[in-house]
């Protein structure tokens, strides 16, 4: 069977995730903004943001930060997420995650939010 073109899959994935996703070249570049990043960064520019740098979002030690991490991406194809900051007030944690190529060359990078709380919702509702 030949491999079917997972993008548009991939995309819906993104789209549909309810924690804010913000991808981000090597640059620092803001290229992609999934819904929940745009309303949860609309006081800041919202989509707007697209096309920004990343890094005048950050004060200085975040930027520094930002900066070692994505050098120890480029290091190595095995360094691939490293835990950044816990937020007790939302009960999540927070990770930086390498994106790369087929080659494992690094492309870019995001922020994963890992909630903590049980869901709330009941099961199966259709409603």
């Amino acid at each position: 069977m030949e491999e079917k073109d997972l993008s548009p899959y991939f995309r819906s994935v993104i789209e549909q995730d309810r924690c804010a996703v913000v991808i981000c070249n090597p640059e620092h570049e803001i290229i992609y903004m999934n819904p929940a990043a745009k309303e949860r960064y609309a006081k800041r520019g919202g989509a707007a943001l697209v096309g920004k740098s990343l890094l005048s979002c950050h004060n200085p030690h975040s930027v520094e930060m930002i900066k070692k991490v994505t050098a120890w991406f480029a290091e190595s194809a095995e360094h691939n997420i490293v835990y950044t900051y816990r937020n007790e007030k939302e009960n999540k944690d927070v990770y930086m995650v390498a994106l790369r190529d087929e080659a494992g060359t690094l492309i870019g990078y995001y922020e994963k939010h890992e909630y903590r709380d049980a869901e709330q919702g009941t099961l199966y509702d259709l409603r």
